[in-house]
Order: structure tokens, then C-alpha cells, then sequence
């Protein structure tokens, strides 16, 4: 089993930028694909960015596309999601999930199998 853990969250102002972690124990997390979705009050989780085992495949929402790049460094057994332009709109607690499908694009929640506790993002206008 993998447990991911996030951080990095935070309050910042609109135009500013944040870099969530998502680390996990084990040797096997660098077997996994890993994804971020968010989550805003009210609403739907949405899925945000993707990336696969070997970190040769990524993929976008078309509302982060250009200022969010997903990257993962497998010696530290650790993905990351760096943004930026941060807009007010992309206030919610983000999640990092991992998904046994390795080496595509994996944008449905249902097929990812271990899910964070979330960190929580505030973008002040």
C-alpha cells in the first residue's frame, strides 16, 4: 500500500506562485502514476495534472494549462506541482492520488487507488 502525504499549501495573492509536494513511503511509489485534483467548496473534485511512472508522459486541465507543470524526482520518492499565476479561482484542497496505470493519462478519479488527505490553497484576489 501507498500512502501519499501533500504539503506545501498556503494563502497567496492572485499572480503568485505555490509548489506542492506529494511524498510517499515505500519503494513502490515510483511504480505508480500520480495525479493532483482539486476540490473547491461546493463543487466537484476536478482532475488538474497527471503524470506517469517515468515522468515521460504529463498531462493538464485546459484551466491550468501553461502555468502549472507537474515533475516528480523518483530518488526522493516525491511529485511535485508547481503553479503559477496563481487566480482566485484556483482556491480549493488539492489532492495527490496514485494510480496503478503507469505510463498514461489517467484524468478519471475513479481509476486512481490511494488518495492524500489534501492541502488546502487560498489565491486572495
Amino acid at each position: 500500500q501507498v500512502q501519499p502525504v501533500e504539503s506545501g499549501g498556503g494563502l497567496v495573492q492572485a499572480g503568485g506562485s505555490l509548489r506542492l509536494s506529494c511524498a510517499a513511503s515505500g519503494r513502490t511509489f515510483r511504480s505508480y502514476g500520480v495525479g493532483w485534483f482539486r476540490q473547491a467548496p461546493g463543487k466537484e473534485r476536478e482532475f488538474v495534472a497527471c503524470i506517469s511512472r517515468s515522468g515521460g508522459i504529463t498531462s493538464y486541465a485546459d484551466s491550468v494549462k501553461g502555468r502549472f507543470t507537474i515533475s516528480r524526482d523518483n530518488t526522493k520518492n516525491t511529485v511535485y506541482l508547481q503553479m503559477n499565476s496563481l487566480k482566485p479561482e484556483d482556491t480549493a484542497v488539492y489532492y495527490c492520488a496514485v494510480t496503478h496505470f503507469a505510463e498514461t493519462v489517467v484524468a478519471r478519479r475513479q481509476e486512481y487507488d490511494y488518495w492524500g488527505q489534501g492541502t488546502q490553497v487560498t489565491v486572495s484576489s
